[in-house]
């Protein structure tokens, strides 16, 4: 992957590649929490900047202690504890800096914890084999992705709930799964430019 630049990786996550609508990695949160433009956006910020501080946690943690110890096999367990303890550790932060957007924030730190993007993001940068730029670019760009995924869907369902009339089946998540494909199709659109694979 050494051909592959920082910003061609950066742009290619956030559009071509987008780790929510083309890997479909994250979905529950995604689907779950996208009924309001404000938390969305909350959790968005929260999952960018998580993904691409564990992103080159993880990287680092693989190239420095898993690969030279052996302990390759371990990766899974591993990247999910740098997961939990990097929000554990956020999540203690921001409660002592700012307790308003703590309270603002409220279960969505948690909630990142559990995210499947977030490790996944952690193993396609080890199974592509990146550097530590390339990672660092790779988590911020999937990051961005996710978030802009979220906020466009929070947008999309707002206005539906406040101007249409849509089908009693379809209320809920019905319609979020018919606005999520359509998106992933609009998203998969973009392939083809760069691939990462």
């Amino acid at each position: 992957m050494e051909q592959l630049g920082f910003l061609t990786i950066l742009f290619s996550a956030i559009f071509t590649n987008n780790i929510l609508l083309t890997n479909y990695l994250g979905m529950c949160s995604f689907l779950g929490c996208s009924r309001e433009l404000k938390t969305s956006l909350g959790l968005g910020a929260a999952v960018c900047f998580v993904t691409t501080a564990t992103s080159v946690l993880n990287w680092l943690v693989y190239a420095f202690i898993l690969v030279p110890l052996d302990l390759v096999y371990l990766r899974f367990i591993v990247f999910i504890i740098v997961i939990a303890a990097f929000v554990q550790l956020v999540e203690m932060i921001i409660e002592r800096v700012s307790e308003p957007l703590y309270i603002a924030l409220g279960i969505f730190l948690p909630l990142i914890t559990v995210n499947c993007a977030i490790l996944g993001v952690s193993l396609f940068m080890v199974i592509r084999e990146y550097t530590l730029l390339q990672a660092f670019g790779y988590g911020l760009g999937s990051g961005v992705g996710w978030a802009l995924a979220i906020v466009a869907m929070a947008g999309i369902r707002q206005r539906l709930a406040q101007r249409s009339r849509i089908p009693k089946g379809l209320e809920g998540a019905g319609i979020a799964l018919i606005i999520a494909g359509t998106m992933a199709l609009a998203f998969m659109g973009f392939n083809g430019m760069v691939s990462l694979n």
